[in-house]
Parts: C-alpha cells; sequence; structure tokens
C-alpha cells in the first residue's frame, strides 16, 4: 500500500512538472504578438499612445490574454497595415529563444484587402465580384510563398515557441432583407475570399507544424455585419475609415480571445 501510495504521489509530480515546462502554460509564458491591425487591436478603441500609427490597443485579443493569465512577459509589435514583408522587417526582432509563446494574423494586406474593401463599397457589384477574385488569386498563388519566409523567420528566431496563427472572420450574414448597402452578391463573394485566405493561411500554419486558431465560428454565431447590434464587426465608417471592417471590443474579447486561449494555454 505504501508503495502505490509513493507511486500515485511521484507520478502525480511528474505530470505537474511536465505541466509547467510546456511552453503552452501560461506561468512561465513568454509571449510575443506580431501581426496586422487584427492584432493590434484596430477597431477596439483605447489604443496607446506609444503605438503611434501600429494603433495597439489595450482591449487588443494579446492582451487581454496577458491580462488573464499574468505571463512571465509580454509585448506587442502588430502594426496597423503591416504585410508579410512588414514583419519581416520590423517585427521578428522581438523574438528570441527565450520566447515560448507566439501569436500572429497576416496576409490580408499582402492580397489588398483594404483596397478590395473600399471598391466594393464604392462601385458595382460586378467590380467588387472582379476584384475580390484578383484577391483570391493572389492568395493562391503568391500568398503561399509569402508566408512561409515569414513564418520560416518566426521559426528560427524562435526555435522554442509555440506559434498560433489565427485567421479572418468573414464579414457578413448574407441575405438579410433590412441590411442595406453592398448586394447580397457582393457580400457572399466578399465572405467567400475571407475563406479562400483563411485556408491559404492555415495551410501554411500546418506546413510550419504552427497551431492554428479559427475565429469564423464565433463572429458567424450571429456577430457578423448585418446582425445589428449584436455584429462584432465595424461596418464602414466614413468618419474614422480605419477602423471599418475590423472587430469592435467586442470581436476581439469574443470572437478573436477564446480560439487563442483554447490554443494558447490555461
Amino acid at each position: 500500500m505504501r508503495r502505490r501510495r509513493l507511486f500515485l504521489l511521484a507520478s502525480a509530480a511528474m505530470l505537474l512538472l511536465g505541466t509547467l515546462a510546456s511552453p503552452a502554460y501560461a506561468a512561465g509564458a513568454r509571449y510575443v504578438a506580431l501581426g496586422d491591425s487584427y492584432s493590434s487591436g484596430v477597431g477596439s478603441g483605447s489604443y496607446t499612445s506609444s503605438s503611434g500609427s501600429c494603433l495597439r490597443s489595450t482591449l487588443a485579443y494579446s492582451q487581454l490574454w496577458a491580462n488573464a493569465h499574468a505571463p512571465a512577459s509580454y509585448v506587442s509589435v502588430a502594426c496597423s497595415g503591416a504585410k508579410t514583408t512588414d514583419v519581416n522587417a520590423n517585427q521578428l526582432s522581438a523574438l528570441s529563444t527565450s520566447t515560448t509563446l507566439v501569436s500572429i494574423t497576416i496576409g490580408g494586406n499582402d492580397v489588398n484587402f483594404a483596397g478590395v474593401m473600399e471598391d466594393c463599397v464604392l462601385y458595382s457589384t460586378s467590380t467588387c465580384v472582379s476584384e475580390v477574385n484578383a484577391a483570391e488569386q493572389k492568395a493562391q498563388t503568391q500568398l503561399p510563398g509569402l508566408l512561409d519566409t515569414t513564418y520560416n523567420g518566426i521559426r528560427s528566431h524562435a526555435p522554442n515557441a509555440r506559434v498560433v496563427v489565427l485567421d479572418y472572420p468573414r464579414f457578413y450574414h448574407v441575405g438579410v432583407w433590412y441590411c442595406v448597402g453592398l448586394s447580397d452578391t457582393a457580400r457572399s463573394k466578399i465572405n467567400e475570399g475571407a475563406d479562400v485566405l483563411d485556408t491559404v493561411i492555415q495551410q501554411a500554419a500546418a506546413r510550419h507544424g504552427f497551431v492554428f486558431a479559427d475565429v469564423r465560428s464565433g463572429f458567424a454565431n450571429g456577430h457578423e455585419i448585418c446582425d445589428g447590434s449584436s455584429s462584432w464587426l465595424h461596418n464602414v465608417d466614413w468618419s474614422n475609415i480605419t477602423q471599418s471592417y475590423h472587430p469592435t471590443a467586442a470581436g476581439q474579447s469574443g470572437g478573436y480571445l477564446p480560439p487563442f486561449t483554447a490554443v494558447a494555454g490555461a
């Protein structure tokens, strides 16, 4: 009986040590958030003055996770408007061999997401469809190589880190008669474009052994544009064009934080 008790205690101790040693657990995590405006928190407000035009928010999912889990260290270098090349040139230096957790959203600006959305709003449905088709083509032919370069850079700078790649939401609840603005055809095409982009990102993450966190189902559960006051996404906002088509504070806390937390570690 004594031997059995000692064995159980030793097993429990080994399990505990294994848990604490895992880089996915927050107690000792050294966390760096990379990426574009979806990671910096554009659209959620509460931007830090030190971040300047990068518009890093205290309500971004990475900051919310750090607030809740108190990692050993946390820094966000995510920046509004960033492309893969910007991550390579300006953000990878924040990583090191001691980094144990990395998050990133990137790729939307590489396929001219902002320009596509602007033209969809300003011009005809046929123009919108044509622009989304062009973006999809670029996502499928050029983006994989760009992501490979960036992901290789992340791994070389942070060889011991758990890397979590998050994607982008679909924007529209299609088929809602009372939602004015774009046609259903344009909305459906934009959603299709988001799916194509997300698939390319997911495949690239898998090639590099990174964890993929899909945010689409959270937003699709009654929180897309055309879902009224429950939407977690800004529609086009002519008074603050930068935040158009970005998550609100609720979108960061309800749409991005849960899937990230699920794979980052508790």
